[in-house]
């Protein structure tokens, strides 16, 4: 039996906020000192650190905020009062989630093909994105 507690998937959202979900997951999995080694050298970078610069809040303001809430309404409530993003910024934060790699960045590319072979996907054409190979790897696709 896996010993991983998986966040939610990145594609689940929280008041239009792609990913939201599963950052907010992730640091309470931190906080209870239950985030899986897999997990901790990108918290707060990564998707994560996509989701703050588009958000324009911290690492460290997320952490306050989940630490001091008992559900994620109360986080969602913080999310409204304090980042103020229009719903077509959103909805580009969304956009480049799923279109990560950019097919013009040979590295990228490259590591999303090594990430497919690992989590068992490398023959799967419909697997486009790192999204997908996230939700691959946590085995719900």
């Amino acid at each position: 039996m896996s010993s991983i507690i998986y966040p939610r998937s990145p594609r689940e959202t929280m008041d239009g906020w792609m990913y939201l979900p599963r950052y907010i997951d992730k640091i309470r999995l931190h906080l209870a000192g239950k985030l899986h080694a897999d997990y901790q050298e990108n918290l707060g970078k990564g998707f994560d650190g996509m989701w703050l610069k588009y958000a324009g809040v911290t690492h460290e303001q997320m952490i306050e905020v989940v630490k001091n809430s008992v559900t994620d309404g109360e986080v969602c409530d913080w999310v409204r009062r304090n980042v103020k993003k229009s719903p077509a910024e959103k909805a580009a934060h969304t956009k480049d989630m799923l279109n990560r790699p950019p097919a013009n960045d040979a590295e990228a590319v490259a590591r999303l093909k090594m990430r497919k072979e690992q989590c068992g996907a490398g023959s799967r054409d419909d697997i486009k994105c790192f999204v997908d190979v996230i939700d691959v790897d946590e085995k719900r696709l």
